[in-house]
Order: structure tokens, then C-alpha cells, then sequence
């Protein structure tokens, strides 16, 4: 019998209560350590668990009431899948029934049974949904429904995957809008007016457009033991997809956010046959922050729901969970928003993000030969691969589609829940990863995700029209006591649908080994038209039994044309007021307040726990400048690491000023994608199409209009500019219940453009590059004479909104700004640039200041009646650019001959201090870092909530004394590789969980060495041996999930399984072998003893990678010095101090004894340091990230051929992957000084082989 073992201490009489995993559901730690169990040779194991154990003390000995303690126990876990135990638990034993499937007497009574039904499941079937349905089991069908037929009515066709609002009919006070036309069929129409360079639109998990033709590294024999190659001439498409999880998110934040992340990657992925995932965009939309202790002018003392999380756990464990399951998965976040907003209006409404959004975009890349889906055959194999069946996200299409959050009960809320498991789903994307690179033979025929309505809406959807007989004894559960109803409608995630033809089954099979990831051939194709679960089905009852299916519908009945329904919509004018600000109010104070708010401020709370660097295809994310700051309008991707072409993207949201007019919101949320983007050079603005994502309260009074309203507005707009939506999701559910007011979220549009990129080193970033005089500010201005300030920053931050929006009052000034600045970019006549939206004018021109780290002197020469304040603080549409002094002339004359504004404001300054002028007069005279800091301030707020707090102030106060690192190069880093027939052979070792592979495999390819793709169940099965290779590259990631600790699951396997310890010994005593570890690499080859020995002769472990002083994921470009040292792969590199990601929550390294540390350094066995700006050695966070003594960042064995390092070199050895460098190395640099660590262990194979 399983048991469950604790140790118990004596408790002296405290209230003492144990927090354990839910005995049916199994844990994504318990699958990992399993798997850590199986790879040693542990098969007997089945299942692994903790538990929390929490003694509660009270003040006065007095103990509160039950109830109180349940409260208690009730914050202290999740009550999704922990529960509460009394006594600990002695077996994983579990005596439990699962629920019964039960007929639904529409047949006896009517839309009553209905009804009842409706209410018990949370279906959120509405008035149309229940007349619907009774008709068609009574009229058609002519039998009673099943729960599972019900169930899978209510997600299939749920607003949230059936989109009935945007292809209804429209009723606006009493009138029939455009007869037929739906605002999809609106949408639509954008496509004729851009150039027609969609592969996929609206008919697919993601959209995509024409990409390059590149070289790409690639398995010569993927799914196996492989040699990676080069092969020329690939056409790579891009593709993007955008969606929200905000119902789930507003409910539990954190695994909301991971699981919407989750599903997104998977409808990347999911696309064509199967897609290449790139990259992530992510924003988040929440209320009044109420920070303790930071309150805000503009927030106010209102009430919050009980079931929906506060703004400000919203604002960090939201953005952990996304971070979270990125940085595990191995997806870089590039761009995105935070946006802030509660405030009672003018007519007494309060509008508020109580319902938030967590919003989460994808870049990908598809192959050429994968676009189009093949149409199911008979006989195909239906197949799920993934993770198990759990009971969560139960009904979660059907509670999203909710109208007012709060109406269903708390406890269907919560099921609907999902909860991630980022390495599984790392896994799955392995086999989806290396059937694409089959290319031809690709075994996928058709890949659908899973997501809303579960396996109910998947299997349905990749077997229409044809039907197929699914048998569910073959899902693998998760959870023993799951009913057939929740195993065909549960939303639990990493699972993938996919079509195979019974030939190929076999190659599932082998790759599901490999990358130790659950297949399921669950069903076959019949050509019926229906869906029949058949099979050993425990979970049926004598009322529903095999000759009475649980499931058995024609799928004409579930997905075929539906009547459209109709929607009757009134129109609710807004009643508004002129903003009126106090006469005491100065430009100082306005700063004070617009710079502190969440939308405006820094977004460093965000970008430093976020992966920016995986993959290392990134030419651009979101920090930028000599100090990273988080201040860039454009994320640009390469496609290959061998080609300068890849795919831009940027996001636009004004949905404040569409409080004013939703056309206004719409148009400017288009206008700030647009000024986002330009700034990469791409090939042409009509081929920039566009995702748009609606959050509204459609269904309440007056919003439905409006969302038409702007939803035509932008479509208007688009047609104006050549653009095109071809994708896009909606959520029209934006409200919540708070006690018995409706509080209704800002209705929002979020567009996310894309393009391809002809130049990824061009791009222009906010920060200014030349201070002292060396160049101009240029401030082009659309709309030339107004200053309007509705829905600004400034009237937020004085409880407004105002009258008379910023709008794109015209287009075409837009399409000339766009057009110029894309032939600066060409001519290089321009070295930074940035957008004008929330903050306005003073905002833009003090970020340009504060990511340069420099002062500026400006002086507005305009001619206006308005105020200060609305000429330093309106968004009216605009850029700011800075040019050399050289080409200012020439730049304005671009502009001024298509009839833009462009004015010569001033220029930026080394002093660090910001001198505005308007006409002579000064307005601001004030030190940037004073105003800096106001800027930072909430950021850092918000730090406290997820950093050590020390480390929070160590980086706050050392921010006004920063300048820019000192980067040295000690010898000219190119790449020589001299073309042999015999190169000397690296494997790039990776295990599960790992995740950074391909970029390792590139930089040693490029410098000549023949790369082989090689895992740890390749060891484990014996298909090869190390002894073919010279090198060893262990690779960065999540082994394991790091679920016992950084890489210990991985070191398990090198040490207990016997085979792998001898092949690992072997390798490590051949004096002509090398390796290299990187991050999760590195903390294997400590534990290993590969490097800081305790004691060289049997290799015991003398140091451990801990978690980093700052307690979080640290995502940073550093500045690290090389040491001198006898390292093979540091040869003739000392002195050189340049920049190198880090992205790790476990790298500080810790000695044994000090005695081991001392030695160490005696020895010059760490030769790469982490120094701050004055090139030295430092402690200080964040030069240091993660606290290791002596600023130690690598460390390598005594005979210099084995170098562990935290540091990720292999994504920063092309000059394009950095973020920053001084300009005269940006221009001269292809390579940087990394590229040399490659070089050098290659030049010392070819020298030890000769």
C-alpha cells in the first residue's frame, strides 16, 4: 500500500494544521520527481508529495474560532488542488466514487430541466441558448440530452468560443445595422485594402504572413541521435496569435496567468501541421493599486469582491505566473503594456479594471510545407499528447462567457480555473518540434490545441466533418476519481489533438519515449458525421449504459451553422464634463503624479523575472539603453542566427479615451501600435497586419454600441492606412459584481501588429546616444495646433477624463510619418526614436533622457494659446527623434516636404539635467535622476512584493549614481574557422526541462564544429555513447522543473544510474575532452564536482549554485570581466569586460569550506567576475545578480578543461543578441568577444588532433 511518511515534532499543545495535495490529483512535482526516480532506476514509485505544515500562534494564548481558522487556512493554500488534513496523511489511498452522468428530462420537462441544469453545471446557457436547445432535443433529436451533452453544448457554443456577439445580428435603437453585416464581416473587409500577403487569417490557431528564406540549423535525423545541419533556403513564415485569460486571472492570478500563457504557446505551435514557437508579449490591465503606504491622489477608498483578487496581487502574481511558466517553458517575453484604472465619472459610475486582463501574444515561425492542415481521413488515428486528465478548468468556455463575474457560485468559478505545468508542456512541444523538422514526412497531419471546452471541443473539431469513436479508458487521468463529464469537458492543459495515419503511429510512439511525454491514441476517424464514446467506461451508471451513450451527437448538431443570434442594443450617451484643474496646480506636481502612475511609470517590476534572451534569436525586447531600462516601442526577432531578416511586433491600447468615444479609443489604440512599430525596419506598412483583442462589457447597457462603434472606427481607419486584422479573440464578459453594483471595466482594444523585418540591426531604440551637442531633438507632430487632454495621464491623475480626446484626426499624416521614418532607418540618419502616447510630450522626451542616462535642453518654439500643461502633458499623436547635428537638416526637410510638423526642440546633454523651454521661457528646470526616481518609484513599490526588499533599495538608491559600464575589448573578435574535412564533434546535452539547446548548438556550429543533438534518454537507452565526442556542452533551463532543487534531478541520474555515471566518468578523465555548462549546466556540473571539487580525486561535491540573495528569477544583461585563468576556453581573453545575459533564480555560488573558496581564487579558478560600472569586482546587486562571494560568475577545474558558468554566452556571441553597447562597437562589431570562447575550444581540438 502507498504510504505517506512526516516527521513530526512535539507541537506543545499549538493549533497545528497540514496543507497537502488533493489525494485524486496529482502534481506537477510529483510528475517530475517521479520521472527523476525512473531515469536512476527507481520503478517502483509511483507517486511523490509534500506537505505544509503551519502551527499557529496566537497573541495572549487565545485561539480564535473555528471559523476565524478556516479563514486562516484558507489564504495559506490553494484550494483548487490542496485541501486541509487535520492529521497526517499515512497512504495515497483514495475510496472515492466518481460522479455519475445523468439523463436531462427535456422530454418531460421541457426548458424547466433545462434551467436546473444550467444552474447546477454553471453552464451560463442565456434566454436564445435554453428556447435553442429545447427545441432541438424535443423537435430533432427527439430524446433527452446526457450531462455530457449538455456540458459539451454549453462550452462549444459558449460566447467565448462561438463568438455570437461579433456575428449577430445588431439591433442599435431599434434599427438593423447594415441589414446582414456582422462586425466580423467588418473585420474581414480590412483584408482589400492591404497587400495580400496572409498565408493564414481567421481559420487557424494563429494567423500568418509571407516570411523569409533562410539558413537554418536543423537534425539531419530528427527525433533521434542527430548531427545538426545547415540547410539553405528554408522558408519560414511568421505567424502570430493573441488571446486573454481573464476571468481565471481575476480569480487566481497566478495560475491563471501561467495557463493562459500555456494556451497561447500551444496555439502558436498548434498551427498549419505544427509551428516553431518564438516569442511572448504579454500586458495586464488592473484597478487601483492601494499599495500600503503609497496611496495615490486618484485612488479612492472602495470596496473589492471576495471572489476576485486585489488590483495589486493582480499586478504581481498575474505577471509571476506569465513570467513563471515563460521562463520555465523557454519562451522569451519581448513588448507588452501594464495598464491601471479605477475612478468614479462624471454621471456617478464607477469604471474599473476589477475584472482583469491578463493578456498574452505569441510570435512563431512556420515552415513552408506545413501551412495547411490535411482533412481528416477515415481511419486516421485521433491522438492526445500532453499531460493527464485533472479535474480543472471545468466549464471554463461557459463561466468566461458569463455576463457579470460574480453571478455563478464561487466554487464554479474557482473549478474553472486551469493550473500549469510549463516542463510538461516543454515536452509536448519537443514532439511537435521535431515532426515539423521531419518536413515532408512530418507524421501530424492535423494539430489542434486544447483549450476552452476541453477534449469535447478539440476532438470534435480535428475529426469535422467526418466524426470519430473516441473511447476514454484510454485518456490517461491525472486523477482516478474524474467522472466522464469532466474528462470530456475538464480544460486541463499541455495537451495537443492531433491526426496520424496508422503508419505513422509508430513514430509517435518513439518520440513520446524520447522526450518522455504521455501519447494517447485515444480514437480513429469513422466518416459517421458523430461523435460515440465507446469503450470500458467505469464511469457509466445503469441509467446510462453502452447502449445508451453517454456522448452521441451528430456534429452538424454542436458545430454546424447555427442561427445567428440577435442582439438588441441601445445607445447610453456618456455624460461628461471639461476638465478643470486647480490654479495652484504646477508643472512639478502634474510630474509627480502622471510619472507614479502604473501606465506611465517604469515597467522594471515586469521585465527583470521575464526570460528576454532565450532561443537567442532576440535582436530587440524591451530594455534598452547603457542601464537596460524598460523603455523600447518595438520587439524585433530574427529568423535565423545566420540571417539579418526575421518579424517586428508592437502593441496599441487607448481604452481611456474611448470612455470619451469609443471610435476615438479605437483609432488611437491603432495609432500607438503604428508609432510603436516604425522604429524596425520592416518591408512595407500594407503588409503590417494586426490581431485585435476586445475586452468589453458588450451585454450590459449602452456598451454593446460602443464596442460597434469603435469596432467601426477601426476598421475605418485601418482601410485608411493599408493595414488588415487577419486574427484576433474577444471577451465580452468585462464586469464584475461588487456587493450589488455592477462595475464595468473600460471597454478595450488591443492591437497587436506584425511584420516581417528586413534588418534586425537597424531598429531605434528610445535611449539618446549623443549627449554634449552631437545632436538634435526633433519633435514631429501630427494634429500640428492641438493640445487636447481627454483621457490622458494627466486628467487620470486628477480624477478626470475630460471632454475632447487626442484622436488621429488624419490618417494620412500617419502613412507620411511612418513612410519617412522608415527611410531614416534606411539611411541611418537617425539614432533614437520614441512614440508619444500615455504621459505625452514630456513624458516621451524624459524617457529618451532617462534610458540614455543623460540631461537635455529643450526649448518648444511653438505659438499657442493653451496651457502648459496641456502643450507638455496632451497625447496628441507624435514621435520624438534624435538625429546627429550633421543630418538634422536633412531630416527635416523629409518631413517638412510631405508637410509634417517638425520642429528642432534642442538636444541632449552629459550634465543630467533637464532644462524645457516654450518660446524662451522656462517651465522645467530639474536634475534627471530626481525625476527619474519619481518615475521608478512605483516599479520599485511593486518589487517589494516579489524581491528581497534589500535588494530593492541596494538597486533603487544606486540607480541616480549609474553610468554606463565599461566594456573593453582585449583583441578583435572574429570568427576564423578553417574548412576541414574531420571536425571535431560537440554534444549538446540537454535533459528534461531543458531549454536552451538550439542557441549552444549555434555557437559552436559557427565556429566550425560538428554539433549533435543528444538527451539524457539517449544515454539511458545506449543508442550512443560519449565516446564519439570531444565536447560536452551542458545547457541551460528547468531539469526537472528544478522541483528538488536546481539541476539535483539531473545530477541524480549522472550519479545513481550506473551506466550514466560511467559514461560520465569516462568522458570526464579523457585528457582530450572539454565541456562547458551554462546555467541549469553549470549548477550539474558543481553538483557533479566537475568543477570546485571538494576533493579532486574522487570529484565530491565542494560547491552548490543557491537561490540568488534577491529571492527571484533574474533576468539581466550584465557586465562580467574575464580573470586571468588557465580555462581551454577563456585562453588569451583577460581583461576583456563586456556585456552577458543572465537569466537564473539559483546561481550564487557557495563553498563547501572557506578553505575551498580561498582555493579557488588562488588558483585563478574563477575567471569570469560580475563588476559594476567602475570595472570592479562586486557584491552589489544588481552588478551582481544573485550574491555570490568574490563576484564569482564561473568556475572551471584545475586543468582548465571543464568551465561552468551562470551567464548565458552562447545567446550573446553575434553582436545583434545584445541589447546594448557603446555605438562606435555597434557599428564595427558583427561577433562579440564570446564568439572567441567557441573559437578557442575548437582551435584546441584541431590542436590536440593533429
Amino acid at each position: 500500500m502507498p504510504k505517506c511518511f512526516h516527521v513530526l515534532l512535539n507541537l506543545q499543545h499549538k493549533p497545528t494544521y497540514f496543507v497537502f495535495f488533493r489525494l485524486n490529483f496529482s502534481t506537477p512535482f510529483s510528475t517530475n520527481a517521479i520521472s527523476i526516480c525512473r531515469s536512476v532506476g527507481l520503478k517502483s514509485i509511483t507517486r511523490i508529495e509534500y506537505s505544509t505544515r503551519y502551527i499557529l500562534t496566537f497573541k495572549n494564548n487565545q485561539l480564535p474560532t473555528e471559523i476565524v481558522i478556516s479563514k486562516i487556512v484558507h489564504l495559506l493554500h490553494d484550494k483548487m488542488t490542496q485541501c486541509r488534513y487535520y492529521v497526517p496523511l499515512k497512504s495515497f489511498d483514495l475510496d472515492v466514487r466518481s460522479d455519475p452522468i445523468f439523463e436531462v428530462d427535456v422530454m418531460g420537462c421541457g426548458r424547466t430541466a433545462l434551467e436546473k441544469v444550467n444552474k447546477e453545471l454553471g453552464l451560463a446557457f442565456d434566454d436564445w441558448d435554453l428556447d435553442y436547445y429545447t427545441n432541438l432535443f424535443t423537435n430533432q433529436i427527439k430524446r433527452n440530452p446526457t450531462s455530457v451533452e449538455c456540458f459539451d453544448l454549453a462550452q462549444s457554443n459558449s460566447e467565448h468560443s462561438r463568438h455570437w456577439f461579433f456575428k449577430g445580428k445588431l439591433n442599435i435603437d431599434g434599427k438593423m445595422e447594415h441589414n446582414e453585416e456582422s462586425l466580423f464581416s467588418m473585420i474581414m473587409d480590412t483584408q482589400n485594402s492591404s497587400n495580400p500577403n496572409n498565408i493564414i487569417k481567421f481559420n487557424d490557431n494563429s494567423s500568418g504572413i509571407v516570411g523569409h528564406s533562410v539558413r537554418v540549423l536543423t537534425p539531419e535525423t530528427p527525433g533521434e541521435v542527430s548531427r545538426m545541419k545547415t540547410e539553405h533556403d528554408r522558408t519560414q513564415h511568421i505567424i502570430f496569435t493573441a488571446e486573454t485569460h481573464n476571468f481565471p486571472t481575476g480569480v487566481a492570478p497566478f495560475p491563471g496567468a501561467t495557463t493562459g500563457t500555456g494556451g497561447r504557446i500551444r496555439d502558436v505551435h498548434a498551427t498549419g501541421r505544427g509551428a516553431h514557437v518564438l516569442a511572448g508579449t504579454a500586458g495586464y490591465s488592473f484597478g487601483n493599486l492601494q499599495i500600503p503606504g503609497y496611496k495615490q491622489p486618484w485612488e479612492e477608498d472602495v470596496a473589492y469582491p471576495s471572489n476576485f483578487a486585489s488590483p495589486l496581487e493582480i499586478a504581481v502574481e498575474a505577471s509571476n505566473g506569465a513570467s513563471d511558466y515563460g521562463n520555465k517553458f523557454g519562451e522569451p517575453v519581448l513588448t507588452g503594456f501594464a495598464r491601471s484604472f479605477g475612478q468614479v465619472l462624471s454621471d456617478g459610475e464607477r469604471r474599473e479594471y476589477v475584472k482583469p486582463i491578463m493578456f498574452s501574444g505569441g510570435l512563431g515561425m512556420l515552415n513552408g510545407e506545413h501551412i495547411l492542415k490535411q482533412s481528416p481521413e477515415k481511419g486516421m488515428e485521433v491522438v492526445k499528447i500532453g499531460g493527464p486528465v485533472y479535474r480543472i478548468g471545468l466549464g471554463g468556455g461557459a463561466a468566461s462567457s458569463v455576463e457579470v463575474q460574480g453571478d455563478n457560485k464561487a466554487e464554479l468559478d474557482y473549478g474553472a480555473v486551469q493550473r500549469g505545468d510549463a516542463e510538461m508542456e516543454q515536452k509536448l512541444n519537443r514532439i511537435i518540434r521535431a515532426c515539423i523538422e521531419m518536413k515532408n514526412k512530418n507524421p501530424i497531419c492535423s494539430i489542434h490545441d486544447q483549450g476552452a471546452g476541453g477534449n469535447g471541443n478539440v476532438l470534435k473539431e480535428i475529426v469535422e466533418p467526418l466524426g470519430a469513436v473516441i473511447k476514454p479508458d484510454r485518456f490517461q487521468l491525472g486523477d482516478p476519481t474524474l467522472s466522464l463529464l469532466e474528462v470530456w469537458g475538464a480544460e486541463y492543459q499541455e495537451s495537443d489533438a492531433v491526426l496520424v495515419r496508422p503508419d505513422d503511429s509508430s513514430v509517435l510512439k518513439k518520440l513520446s519515449h524520447r522526450e518522455r511525454c504521455p501519447v494517447n491514441f485515444v480514437g480513429t476517424v469513422t466518416g459517421t458525421g458523430r461523435i460515440d464514446e465507446k469503450g470500458d467506461c467505469p464511469m457509466l451508471t445503469d441509467e446510462i449504459n453502452d447502449e445508451k451513450l453517454p456522448y452521441d451527437l451528430d456534429l452538424e448538431c454542436v458545430l454546424g451553422k447555427m442561427p445567428r443570434k440577435e442582439f438588441n442594443l441601445k445607445t447610453v450617451k456618456p455624460v461628461l464634463k471639461t476638465i478643470t484643474l486647480p490654479d495652484s496646480v504646477t508643472i512639478s506636481e502634474a510630474l509627480n503624479r502622471v510619472l507614479r502612475l502604473p501606465t506611465v511609470a517604469s515597467k522594471r517590476y515586469l521585465t527583470n523575472k521575464v526570460d528576454r534572451s532565450v532561443t537567442g534569436l532576440i535582436a530587440q525586447q524591451q530594455c534598452v539603453g547603457p542601464l537596460h531600462t524598460p523603455l523600447a516601442d518595438v520587439a524585433v526577432t530574427a529568423s535565423s542566427y545566420f540571417d539579418k531578416v526575421g518579424s517586428a511586433t508592437a502593441i496599441g491600447e487607448q481604452p481611456i479615451k474611448g470612455l470619451i468615444d469609443p471610435a476615438i479609443g479605437a483609432r488611437m489604440s491603432v495609432n500607438e501600435a503604428l508609432t510603436n512599430l516604425m522604429f524596425a525596419r520592416i518591408t512595407d506598412l500594407k503588409d503590417v497586419k494586426c490581431s485585435g483583442n476586445w475586452m468589453w462589457p458588450a451585454k450590459l447597457p449602452g456598451e454593446g454600441v460602443n464596442l460597434y462603434i469603435a469596432c467601426q472606427a477601426m476598421c475605418q481607419v485601418m482601410k485608411e492606412l493599408g493595414i488588415a486584422v487577419d486574427g484576433g479573440k474577444d471577451s465580452l464578459s468585462m464586469a464584475a459584481r461588487v456587493g450589488g453594483e455592477t462595475i464595468k471595466a473600460p471597454g478595450t482594444l488591443v492591437i497587436s501588429v506584425y511584420v516581417p523585418c528586413i534588418d534586425i540591426t537597424a531598429t531605434v531604440t528610445p535611449d539618446c546616444k549623443l549627449p554634449g551637442g552631437r545632436g538634435c531633438l526633433l519633435y514631429v507632430k501630427l494634429n500640428k495646433d492641438l493640445y487636447r487632454l481627454g483621457g490622458t495621464a494627466l486628467a487620470q491623475c486628477y480624477k478626470q477624463i475630460g471632454v475632447t480626446a487626442p484622436d488621429l484626426d488624419n490618417p494620412q499624416e500617419l502613412v507620411s510619418v511612418f513612410n519617412i521614418v522608415q527611410s531614416l532607418l534606411k539611411d541611418k540618419l537617425i539614432t533614437a526614436g520614441h512614440d508619444i502616447s500615455d504621459g505625452g510630450f514630456i513624458t516621451c522626451l524624459l524617457e529618451m533622457m532617462f534610458s540614455g542616462n543623460c540631461g537635455t535642453q529643450v526649448n518648444l518654439p511653438l505659438t499657442t494659446s493653451e496651457s502648459d500643461l496641456s502643450v507638455l502633458f496632451n497625447e496628441e499623436p507624435g514621435v520624438i527623434l534624435e538625429c546627429s547635428s550633421d543630418n538634422c537638416e536633412e531630416v527635416i526637410n523629409r518631413f517638412s516636404t510631405a508637410n509634417i510638423t517638425c520642429y528642432n526642440i534642442g538636444y541632449s546633454t552629459q550634465d543630467k539635467h533637464i532644462t524645457v523651454k516654450m518660446n524662451d521661457r522656462e517651465v522645467i528646470n530639474e536634475e534627471m535622476t530626481i525625476l527619474r526616481d519619481i518615475w521608478e518609484e512605483t516599479s520599485f513599490q511593486l518589487e517589494r512584493y516579489q524581491t528581497n526588499p534589500g535588494c530593492v533599495e541596494t538597486e533603487q538608491e544606486g540607480l541616480k549614481h549609474r553610468k554606463s559600464p565599461p566594456y573593453k575589448l582585449t583583441f578583435d573578435p572574429v570568427c576564423l574557422t578553417p574548412n576541414i574535412e574531420n571536425k571535431p564533434r560537440v554534444a549538446v546535452l540537454r535533459e528534461e526541462g531543458s531549454n536552451g539547446d538550439r542557441e549552444m548548438a549555434a555557437a559552436f556550429h559557427s565556429v566550425g564544429f560538428e554539433v549533435w543533438d543528444v538527451n539524457m534518454q539517449d544515454l539511458i537507452d545506449q543508442v550512443v555513447t560519449l565516446d564519439r565526442f570531444q565536447g560536452l556542452a551542458f545547457v541551460g533551463g528547468f531539469s526537472y522543473a528544478d522541483v528538488c532543487g536546481s539541476a539535483k534531478g539531473w545530477a541524480a541520474t549522472a550519479k545513481f544510474n550506473s551506466y550514466i555515471k560511467e559514461e560520465f566518468t569516462r568522458f570526464y578523465n579523457r585528457p582530450d575532452t572539454f565541456s562547458l555548462g551554462v546555467c541549469n549546466g553549470c549548477q550539474l556540473m558543481a553538483l557533479l564536482g566537475w568543477v570546485g571539487a571538494a576533493d579532486n580525486s574522487d570529484l565530491s561535491q565542494g560547491l552548490l549554485l543557491d537561490h540568488n540573495t534577491s529571492e527571484r528569477y533574474e533576468s539581466r544583461y550584465v557586465t562580467v570581466k574575464i580573470q586571468d585563468n588557465n580555462s581551454v576556453m577563456l585562453k588569451d581573453m583577460e581583461g576583456t569586460m563586456f556585456g552577458m545575459w543572465v537569466s537564473h533564480g539559483e546561481g550564487k555560488m557557495c563553498f563547501k569550506t572557506p578553505e575551498l573558496h580561498q582555493q579557488i581564487l588562488s588558483k585563478n579558478l574563477a575567471p569570469v567576475r560580475y563588476i559594476d560600472d567602475d570595472g570592479q569586482n562586486t557584491q552589489i546587486y544588481p552588478f551582481n545578480p544573485n550574491g555570490s562571494p568574490d563576484a564569482i560568475a564561473a568556475v572551471c577545474s584545475e586543468n582548465g578543461r571543464h568551465l561552468a558558468i551562470m551567464p548565458h554566452p552562447e545567446r550573446c556571441f553575434l553582436s545583434w543578441q545584445c541589447p546594448w553597447m557603446p555605438s562606435v562597437m555597434k557599428e564595427k562589431l558583427v561577433f562579440t568577444p564570446w564568439i572567441r570562447m567557441f573559437q578557442n575550444a575548437y582551435d584546441w581540438c584541431l590542436k590536440l588532433n593533429l
